[in-house]
Formats: C-alpha cells, structure tokens, sequence
C-alpha cells in the first residue's frame, strides 16, 4: 500500500513538473525543427505551409544571445553569453511576433533553451554584450565565478559527478542547486512562456542533475491563457539525454519530468533502413526492442547533432543525404504508433561546423526561396517540405490514435499495417518487387497513393489503390520506383 501511495504522489508530482503531451490545437502532434531559420519566416512558413499541412508544432533554435564565434559554426548557438532574446535569427521583437502568428494557426512553439552552462569563448556576443569565459563572468546576466560547478573536465561517462558537475568542451557549467542561477534561469523560461510558448527543448539534460531539474520546472509558469491555452495547461518539456546504455546515466532518470529524446530509436531505424536490420523487426518497435515507454519518448530520424555525426549513431543516422531511405523511415515514424514526433528540417552541409546560408560575412542568415514544386532553395533542405513527409504528417493525423493492426510481412523486407480503419501503408526494402494483395482495413473505394502523388479535389496525381468490399487490394511497389512506400488513408479516398 505504501509503495502504491509513493507511485501515486510521485505521478503527480510529475504531471505538475511537466506535460507529456504537446498541448496541441487544432493542428496535429508532429513537430518539426526549423533548424537555425530566422523568426520571420518561420512566422511565414507557419502560416504559409505548416499550418494548412497539418503540422502542431514548430522546434526554434536557441532564442537567447550567444558568443559570436569566427566563421560563424552553426554551434555558436549553444555558447550562451546572456538570455537576452537576439540571435542571428532575430531580436525579441521578431521572435514575440513569430510565436503570435504560429499560435493563431495552430502551430505551437517549442524553443530550444540552453541553461546548463554558459559560453567557453570570449568574445562579444550576438546582443552586444561582453563576457569573461575563464573567470565565469557573464554581466549581462548577471553570472559570476559561485554560480558555476567548481573547474573540472568532463572525462569520464561512467562516472555521474564527472558528467554533471564537469565542463564538456570547455563550457562554463552552471550549478543549478545555487538559487541565484536557478532565478535566472526561471526568469528566462517563464518570460518565454509570457510571450506564448508552449514549452521547451531543454539542451545538455544528462549534464544536469535530475533533482535541480525537477524544481526548475516545478516553478515554470503555466502556459499563458492570453495566448489561448486552457487554465492550468503545463508546459511540454522534452529533454536531451543520449542514452544508448552502457554509461552510468539512464534516460529513466528523467522521464518522470516530461518526455525524453529516444535516440536508440534514431539509431534502430538508421540501422533497418540502411538494411542492416531487417524490416520485420519494427513490429515490435518500442518496448520490444527496450526503449523507453510510448508517453515518454520524443523520436526522430536524425536531429542536429547527430546527422553532422555528433552523439549517437555514427554512420547509421539517415539523413537528407539519402533522400529514398530517409523519406521510407519518416514515413514509419509517421505512421507507427510510438512516441512524439520530430521531423528535422535542414540546411545544406559539406562541412560539419558549417553555419546556416548566410552572406559572406555570416552575421546575416538567408531566407529560404522556393521553386515550382513547393521544395527549398538557397541553400536551404527543407525536408518538412517534401511530398512524402508533408503528405505522411496529414496520413498522422488522420489515423489519430487508432491502433496498429494487421500487420503484415515477407519475413524480411516487405511489410504493411492497418492504423484502424483508417490508414494503411506499406513499405517494399527487399531485392523483388513487393506485389500482393493485402487487407488494407479500409472501406471500399478507390485512393489516391500520398506518396507518390497529392490528391486535388477528385484527382490523384500519383498511384491509386482500388479497395475492394472485402477491404483488399492489390499493392504493388516496384524496386525501381522513386519510394520504397504507399500510403493511403481515408482523407485520400477519391
């Protein structure tokens, strides 16, 4: 009886910390990551595309000053000289109205916010602010030498003191039991959920202690009713732990306090897209293969860090460079029921420190054109962007929380399930074509392949699939076809 009455204050204590849900209107729950674009035309794109494609929420890189850093790296982001809200994306101003025109379409804000240390460059930052890095000395927020963890190295993952208290790379670590850093901190979230946010990304959360976390965000605001969030609406908290086993910090550590980023399922599904695992396997997906819980899980194909090959992952993460395999293993995550969503949205790269496209001086980020077919240009990926993904998020919404079923496989690399009677999507990895007749859980009728083509009005622009009354149709994905995946849903019925 104890035990069952310690479980139970501590879910509550766990639902006052943190929302595990995305807080999302009328859009759906996918959220993508607008990596490094300015506050503008994110605030363009949100109302442009992300809202009328179904898309519930938008991930916005660091809003607060960081230390400019020569040759402008993209990672110049995460050394933080203030909170002061002026970036290379845009000042307050901008970023106050970014997250007005998102909500008013339905597409929330999360930030990514960065508080477990301060820049190790010196330098001016992006506000104009100055700093002094090797004294622990930041005025402009202010910070000085007792807010910090005493000078160590971090140099040893097994260790929990070492990987909490030490400085990765250099980086002031902050100490988040001390009141004063803990107030500031505070005072930059909760102006953030002032001006409409609906939660956060939370950077470095394996390099904080648990314990310091769970009293942060036991004292953030609640998500501002002036904004249209319900009373007593908790911000979404996802947080960065890489955690692939093995070391001395486990993502359980942190689940309790909202949701964590899951990136052995970043790791698994590079691993069975890139073929070295077969497609069967992803049945059981998720507990089955020891990942954290469903309601704990934030999940992604790839995110910043590791498709320039930092954390975990190494050479498996799929990323916009292997467009067919990426754009099968979105449409899995899109489509199988298991965890919170993130879709990565880029910049082109070469070089792994590369910042966004800018002019030549770097201070300044370029905005994204757009060519004929809807895609980016100018430097820009924009992979949230591509038929296959945009078209998925709606299949997402659409099938809601309808349960996976049916499903099908070769025994190898051929598979496809039912999302109840709503959905149905097949994927075709193996070395002949995939050609079968399958129950598609769907009612009679004739639909249009959102993959390979976009409905309009009564009109496919792709493959169709012909339903018969028995819900069976023939499926066929050939080898050489542009995607290895068809998907049709009941929005797609013509």
């Amino acid at each position: 009886m104890k035990l069952l009455i310690i479980i139970a204050i501590l879910r509550c204590f766990a639902f006052s910390v943190g929302q595990f849900e995305a807080n999302s209107k009328a859009n759906g729950k996918a959220i993508v990551h607008m990596f490094e674009w300015k506050w503008n035309d994110i605030a363009a794109e949100c109302e442009n595309f992300l809202g009328p494609k179904g898309f519930g929420g938008v991930q916005v890189s660091p809003p607060n000053e960081n230390v400019v850093i020569a040759k402008r790296p993209w990672w110049e982001r995460y050394q933080p000289a203030s909170y002061i809200l002026t970036t290379r994306s845009g000042n307050e101003t901008e970023f106050r109205s970014m997250i007005e025109r998102c909500n008013k379409v339905g597409v929330l804000v999360y930030p990514d916010v960065v508080f477990n240390h301060m820049a190790a460059a010196s330098g001016v930052g992006t506000a104009g602010s100055t700093s002094d890095p090797p004294n622990k000395i930041y005025p402009a927020v202010p910070y000085t030498y007792s807010d910090f963890h005493p000078t160590c190295t971090l140099n040893n993952y097994s260790d929990p003191f070492n990987v909490r208290n030490c400085e990765l790379v250099g980086l002031k670590d902050l100490d988040q039991s001390k009141d004063w850093a803990r107030d500031r901190i505070l005072e930059f979230l909760n102006k953030l959920i002032d001006l409409g946010v609906a939660g956060f990304r939370v950077d470095a959360c394996k390099h904080m202690w648990p314990a310091d976390l769970r009293v942060i965000f036991a004292h953030i605001k609640n998500l501002s009713t002036s904004h249209g969030f319900e009373p007593g609406s908790r911000p979404f908290i996802f947080q960065e732990v890489i955690d692939m086993g093995g070391e001395a910090i486990s993502s359980s550590e942190y689940t309790l306090m909202g949701a964590v980023t899951e990136f052995r399922y970043s790791d698994g599904i590079g691993k069975t897209f890139n073929k070295i695992n077969q497609l069967k396997w992803l049945e059981n997906l998720g507990s089955g293969w020891g990942l954290m819980p469903s309601t704990s899980a934030l999940v992604f194909v790839d995110n910043h860090d590791n498709q320039r090959g930092h954390g975990a992952g190494g050479a498996d993460i799929l990323t916009y460079k292997k467009p067919k395999q990426y754009k099968m293993a979105t449409a899995f995550m899109l489509a199988y029921p298991y965890g919170t969503t993130r879709i990565m949205s880029s910049f082109a790269f070469t070089d792994v420190d590369q910042g966004p496209p800018s002019k030549d001086d770097g201070a300044t980020i370029l905005s994204p054109t757009f060519t004929k077919d809807g895609g980016c240009d100018n430097g820009w990926v924009c992979e949230h962007r591509w038929r296959q993904i945009y078209n998925m998020v709606e299949f997402k919404n659409v099938v809601g929380a309808n349960a996976l079923k049916n499903w099908w496989d070769n025994e190898a690399d051929q598979i496809a399930f039912c999302r109840g009677d709503k959905g149905f999507i097949a994927f075709n990895q193996d070395t002949t074509d995939l050609n079968q007749t399958l129950n598609t859980c769907l009612p009679i009728g004739s639909y249009c392949d959102v993959i390979s083509g976009n409905k309009v009005g009564n009109v496919c622009s792709g493959k169709t699939v012909t339903v018969e009354n028995d819900g069976k149709a023939n499926i066929f994905i050939g080898l050489e076809e542009e995607d290895g995946v068809l998907a049709i849903h009941a929005g797609s019925k013509l």
